[in-house]
């Protein structure tokens, strides 16, 4: 008698699994929320707004985020149900749904902003993603991105030396050619230049680019990371303010 082939594990199985890291860095986290938070009163609507977290992980960049966005409606999405299941324990208000396939189960136009945090690196169709978030929002409303930068300062000096980048995976299974240990599942990296044509040309408005430092740098050089945040294109992390044109 034979056997079955076993069926080997699909993304979405890996993104499931609950030791795959779903959080996401509070200096990341906090320097966003401050961007959106600006971005807010610069609207001058002083109504509360709905805010999306999509992709919202364990909730950690949401409650990073709350406490600067007083009064408005923040709202936790994403497909995991095992990071739903953790986010709940942060978040008031959370929702299962899916970028791509059957849509986000919100009207079109309906978001004034949406928090797009350590997504889009994990996307098999980043286009589809921005199209619905395109959707969701209101016209002139705000999108804060959020990605590892592939031409951060030290994965230059990494390739040059002919090592695979940091944030770069070849494999689902185990960590091969770089620095880390953690398997995080990132299928797409952009650099500061490719960031920005990528957004423009869903249909936003790049308003601003900033750098924001990597929790997992080693500590002796963290130092060194944060100042590299004032050329976001040498950053650690890309973060991206885009307006709904």
């Amino acid at each position: 008698m034979t056997t079955a082939p076993v069926k080997p594990p699909e993304l979405r199985d890996f993104y499931e699994d609950p030791s795959v890291p779903v959080a996401s860095g509070a200096a990341r986290s906090l320097r966003q929320a401050r961007m959106l938070a600006a971005a807010l009163d610069t609207d001058g609507a002083g109504a509360p707004q709905v805010i999306l977290d999509i992709g919202c992980g364990d909730g950690s960049a949401a409650a990073t985020a709350r406490p600067l966005l007083p009064g408005h409606h923040l709202i936790g999405v994403d497909w995991s149900q095992d990071a739903l299941t953790r986010a709940r324990g942060r978040l008031t208000h959370t929702v299962r749904g899916e970028l791509t396939g059957g849509g986000l189960p919100f009207r079109s136009a309906s978001a004034d902003a949406v928090l797009f945090s350590e997504v889009v690196e994990h996307l098999v169709d980043p286009d589809a993603a921005l199209d619905e978030i395109h959707r969701v929002l209101r016209p002139g409303g705000h999108l804060m991105l959020s990605t590892p930068n592939l031409a951060a300062w030290y994965n230059r000096g990494l390739l040059l030396a002919g090592v695979q980048p940091v944030f770069s995976e070849v494999s689902l299974r185990a960590v091969h050619g770089r620095p880390g240990k953690e398997v995080v599942g990132h299928l797409r990296l952009y650099t500061a230049r490719a960031l920005r044509e990528f957004v423009a040309a869903s249909g936003f408005e790049v308003v601003r680019l900033a750098g924001a430092p990597f929790h997992g740098v080693p500590r002796p050089l963290r130092p060194l990371d944060r100042l590299a945040c004032a050329r976001p294109s040498l950053a650690s992390i890309l973060l991206l303010h885009a307006r709904r044109t």
